[in-house]
Order: structure tokens, then C-alpha cells, then sequence
């Protein structure tokens, strides 16, 4: 079983500044990975998704990538 990315990386609270990070978990099209495919937990997952929702709302990541 894949350990989650979060808990393996020591990581207690998800950034919406951490881009390069919340890259990892966009498909190339720019749409969020389900938990099932990144090995995230649900908790984390909804962090992810809304520091992911954050970070597109100041600009910071793209809704859709071309």
C-alpha cells in the first residue's frame, strides 16, 4: 500500500503557496487528481483540493492548461 505524500514528507499543513508541490497532484490538463490515484488521504485530499481551488483563485495555478 502507497504511504501518503503528506505523512511521508513530514508536511502538517497544505500550502496554497507551495506551486510546485500542488503541481504534483494536477492531471496535464490542470484538473485535481482523484485520492485514488495519488494514494492520498480523504483528510488531506480536502486540503489539497481547496488550497489547489485557493491558489487558482489568486492566480497562482491555472484552471485549465492548454
Amino acid at each position: 500500500m502507497r504511504q501518503d505524500y503528506f505523512s511521508a514528507n513530514n508536511i502538517k499543513f497544505i500550502d496554497y503557496k507551495d506551486i510546485e508541490i500542488l503541481k504534483k497532484f494536477l492531471n496535464p490538463n490542470g484538473k485535481i487528481m482523484s485520492h485514488k490515484r495519488t494514494g492520498v488521504t480523504a483528510k488531506n485530499q480536502r486540503g489539497l483540493t481547496s488550497a489547489i481551488k485557493h491558489a487558482r483563485f489568486l492566480g497562482l495555478l491555472p484552471f485549465v492548461v492548454k
